[in-house]
This record gives C-alpha cells, sequence and structure tokens, in this order.
C-alpha cells in the first residue's frame, strides 16, 4: 500500500485531535479561571532509501534520502496566561493578578497534602450555612490563622497554621485586602481578622492537571514551590469584587480552527488521490 495513505491518516487524527482542544476552549470562552490549550506536532519516523555518505577524494559527500511517514501528536499543553479581569462587585468574588492559585480542600488536615487540595484561579466564593467561605463545589478555601494583631499563628514545628475563613452570622460586614486578610466587623463593631487567604506557587503551572470544574491538582512536572501568602515572594494580589476570566481569544481560535479544518481536507484530499493510485494499479490488468 502506498506510504502517503497512511501519512494522511495519521494527518487526519491529528487535526481531529486539535479540533477537539479548539471546540474545548470555545466552549470554555466565558468560563472564569480557565486556561486555555494549545496542540502541536511532530514528524513521525523517517524511512531511510539511501543513507549519508561522506565526501572523498574523487567525489563529495551525499545528503541521507528519506521518506517521512506522516505526524503525530506532540503535546497538548496548557497555557497559563492572565485572563481578563471582570468587575462583579460581589465581595466574594476575587480575582488574582499575578502568580499563584487560590487552595481548595475538601476538608482541613494537619498538613496538606495532595490527597485533599485543588488548586483553582476561579475565584467565585460563596458563604455555606456556617459562615465557611467555599467554592461552588462545597470545597472550602483555604487560609494562615492569624491573631487578634494580624500576625501568623505557627505550629510547634514552626510551620504555618492553616484554617478555614469563617464569617460570623452576626456580622455586620465583612472585607478582603489585597494581601489576603479577611477582615469582618461584629455586632458589637469591633474588627476581627477571620485569615488570611492561602495561595500555592508553581515554576511550571502548565505541568498541572486538570480535574475539571475549574479545578487543578498537582503533578510531578508542576514545579510545586510552596504555600504562600499575597503580595509575598513574588506571588499574586486579590483584588476583591472582581473575576478572573478565560485566557481564550476567539478570534485566535477560529482562526486555528480554519487552518485544522483545511488541513484535514488536504490530508483526505491525499487519501483519495493514493485511492486513485491504487486504482489506476488495479486497472492495468485489464
Amino acid at each position: 500500500m502506498l506510504r502517503s495513505m497512511y501519512a494522511g491518516i495519521s494527518g487526519m487524527k491529528g487535526f481531529q485531535t486539535k479540533l477537539d482542544v479548539i471546540g474545548n476552549n470555545i466552549a470554555n470562552v466565558n468560563t472564569s479561571g480557565f486556561k486555555k490549550g494549545r496542540v502541536t506536532f511532530q514528524d513521525m519516523m523517517s524511512q531511510m532509501t539511501s543513507g549519508a555518505q561522506g565526501p572523498t577524494a574523487t567525489r563529495g559527500g551525499v545528503n541521507p534520502n528519506q521518506v517521512g511517514l506522516g505526524s503525530q501528536l506532540g503535546t497538548i499543553d496548557n497555557i497559563h496566561t492572565q485572563g481578563f479581569r471582570q468587575t462583579t462587585n460581589s465581595p466574594l468574588d476575587f480575582a488574582l493578578e499575578g502568580d499563584g492559585m487560590f487552595v481548595v480542600a475538601d476538608d482541613l488536615q494537619p498538613n496538606l497534602d495532595d490527597s485533599n487540595v485543588s488548586y483553582s484561579r476561579a475565584g467565585n466564593f460563596y458563604l455555606d450555612d456556617d459562615g465557611y467561605v467555599v467554592n461552588p463545589q462545597g470545597l472550602y478555601l483555604i487560609a494562615v490563622e492569624l491573631d487578634e494583631n494580624g500576625d501568623t499563628v505557627t505550629n510547634p514545628d514552626g510551620s504555618l497554621k492553616y484554617t478555614q475563613i469563617q464569617i460570623p452570622e452576626n456580622a455586620k460586614s465583612f472585607s478582603v485586602q489585597s494581601n489576603g486578610i479577611v477582615n469582618y466587623i461584629d455586632d458589637s463593631g469591633d474588627t476581627k481578622i477571620s485569615g488570611q487567604v492561602l495561595l500555592a506557587n508553581f515554576s511550571n503551572p502548565a505541568g498541572l492537571q486538570k480535574d475539571g470544574s475549574n479545578l487543578f491538582l498537582n503533578s510531578e512536572n508542576a514545579g510545586f514551590s510552596g504555600y504562600v501568602l499575597p503580595e509575598s515572594e513574588g506571588s499574586a494580589s486579590i483584588i476583591s469584587g472582581s473575576l478572573e476570566m478565560s485566557n481564550v481569544d476567539l478570534s485566535e481560535e477560529f482562526t486555528e480552527m480554519i487552518t485544522a479544518q483545511r488541513g484535514f481536507q488536504a490530508n483526505t484530499r491525499i487519501i483519495t488521490t493514493s485511492d486513485e493510485i491504487l486504482q489506476e494499479l488495479v486497472n492495468l490488468k485489464r
């Protein structure tokens, strides 16, 4: 069979995957904290018809002759660029301006680990019936416990003491500072501190694994560099009353969709042309 036919099939498979990723990007164009995907390709193994030859005293060198056998999927990257900020005026909508991700967990254990922790750039949080700040899936927003003077509380081993942010039912109002400190005014008019929002830093956020519902999971290649406080160690600042929206650019996605469509059509043309050649070979017997 013709090698060009199998090369065309590999190209069609690759562009199908690219269209799948583009479709997912467009579907999430208005999803808070969504990070777009990108597909890259690489060529497959090439078949050697004749090898390279070095120059001699009487003849020059000869380059190798190789026939490529198609393309294959290289990577599907997550592009973690900053999304645009949308003002909502809701005090529990947080937008991160800079590096870092919110830390959410289904329960608070003495030491946060990958078994119960997820990360997100979507800052649409709510208050549950007990006054805890949770995300739409009911996961608690993790914070660092602060004393009445605003200093961090540490465990006996010197590590930060993590907590959940809770706004009492009798609180008259609350506010969130850019450094993540959550204050509320109790029924006596005194200002109290509920905690300071915790962030996680990654040297390679593209290595995070998507888990659905705007959540990411840590992976061996994400380069987790530890938990930090907002506006410290180069981490992001928190803007209350705003949301970071998707970083999908529709004009770019439509352009990529056109190129993927034309690439798919060109590969189908390769298959039909190869089929016509095979038909001519079969007709030689007549």
